[in-house]
């Protein structure tokens, strides 16, 4: 076991950062340093997806610039790659938007309120984090019709929240940081509708909206289920699977319940499969190969104990080509992102753990357990304001469990040169990511 570094030689690493990278200079985004067409960075991110599907994530990301946004992380990825960089790095949650924040049920029942998306996180520096974060919130606001002032007020109110958030957990035992919990949720619009939207998301609901009543005669994919209900069939955004399919998805569970703690494998133990479904999900993840798999418990005799597992397919973060070899720490993408959950987040989904499928890596999960995240379309400038304070609180937390609080509050300072940095630099990829967008929205008529 190596020796630890001192609280002086951290402080003082992340001073010497400033000199690798000045504050001040986050504020600079030089587009001509980005050799790479933002296009054929979104096209090469297609390859291995289904062919099927693309026009559905494109679609998808028409749709609106935050959209586009959330869909287009390998360009970002490559943009801030193109740029200097701080050197001091943590987990990244990767995908830091307004909308991968959200609510979802703890293992004690309690509702959890926190980053819920995974599938970019790697090691890398903690300001890509930032910046991403508040780009979002700019394009949230815009898409909101918030006017630019209260926009760039949450930016600053982010950054600020952050870097002071940072500074307290650089003094914090370690165990207080991995232990902290924000107690004032209730009291942040619009966080007391998104908890409660999250209460009424129950596994009965989610039973009533992607299954249906067994008609007579209906084929079981899985055999012996005697269930009553069975998967609807929507194409292409649910496909219930034949026999065969479903069979070999089934199989890949066994390998999967050995990621899971003991007592968890004892508690799905008592469920049944039932049916199992190809499902669409989300804007970046379009194209990928994701199941989901319907359990009933055994253990209520007269009513039904529902269950879902997503079953989602990990590629390598988009982030990985521009950082060490070693910065994920595994070769299997569905490892890679159970581990960077549980590093950032407080609490985790209790049947996380991770599969194979003829050759492809995938994340096992709960399908919509309890889930609930921002509603753009209900956003105000008093709520954009509180949901910005938040997001900072939280994305420092999980950068302080995961990395150096000490190091990167050191870099920081007391000042408010970083955060007035990062708002230049989200008003400048805003800008760029509308821009993107259009592009985009052209190449999309000239194909249809």
């Amino acid at each position: 076991m190596s020796i630890p570094l001192t609280h002086a030689d951290r402080h003082a690493l992340g001073v010497r950062a400033r000199k690798q990278l000045a504050r001040s200079a986050h504020a600079h985004f030089d587009l001509s340093a980005c050799p790479q067409a933002p296009l054929d960075l979104l096209r090469d991110s297609m390859r291995g997806r289904i062919a099927r599907l693309v026009q559905v994530k494109y679609e998808r990301m028409v749709a609106s610039a935050f959209g586009f946004f959330r869909g287009a992380v390998p360009i970002m990825a490559a943009d801030l790659a193109c740029h200097p960089n701080t050197g001091i790095t943590t987990q990244l949650c990767g995908d830091a938007h307004v909308n991968n924040l959200g609510a979802y049920a703890g293992f004690d029942g309690r509702i959890v309120f926190d980053i819920n998306d995974f599938d970019e996180t790697i090691h890398g520096p903690f300001e890509w984090d930032v910046k991403r974060m508040a780009t979002s919130l700019l394009l949230a606001g815009r898409e909101a019709g918030i006017r630019r002032a209260a926009r760039q007020e949450a930016v600053a109110t982010f950054t600020e929240r952050y870097r002071r958030s940072m500074s307290e957990f650089s003094v914090m035992p370690v165990l207080e940081i991995a232990r902290y919990q924000i107690h004032r949720l209730g009291h942040i619009d619009p966080i007391p509708a998104i908890l409660e939207t999250a209460e009424r998301s129950t596994p009965q609901r989610l039973l009533v909206k992607l299954t249906e009543p067994a008609r007579p005669g209906t084929k079981a994919a899985v055999k012996n289920a005697t269930a009553s209900r069975r998967f609807r069939s929507e194409p292409p955004l649910l496909e219930r699977l034949g026999p065969k399919e479903a069979q070999t998805v089934l199989d890949a569970l066994t390998p999967y319940v050995r990621t899971l703690q003991p007592e968890r494998r004892h508690f799905l133990a008592q469920y049944g499969a039932v049916d199992v479904a190809f499902k669409v999900v989300g804007t970046g993840s379009v194209g990928q190969r994701d199941y989901c798999v319907y359990f009933e418990g055994w253990s209520r005799a007269e009513s039904t104990d529902p269950l879902f597992l997503q079953i989602k397919e990990e590629a390598a973060s988009a982030y990985a080509p521009y950082l060490p070899e070693d910065a994920s720490g595994h070769t299997h993408q569905g490892h890679r992102v159970v581990d960077g959950q549980r590093a950032l987040q407080l609490t985790s989904d209790p049947f996380l753990g991770y599969t194979s499928i003829e050759g492809r890596d995938y994340l096992v999960r709960q399908l919509n357990d309890h889930k609930a995240s921002l509603d753009l379309l209900t956003l105000d400038a008093v709520g954009l304001q509180g949901y910005a304070d938040l997001c900072g609180e939280l994305l420092a937390r999980g950068h302080a469990r995961a990395g150096d609080p000490v190091a990167i509050s050191a870099y920081l300072g007391n000042s408010d040169r970083f955060d007035r940095a990062i708002l230049a630099f989200a008003h400048s990829y805003a800008d760029k990511t509308e821009h993107d967008w259009g592009l985009l929205k052209k190449s999309f008529k000239k194909t249809k």
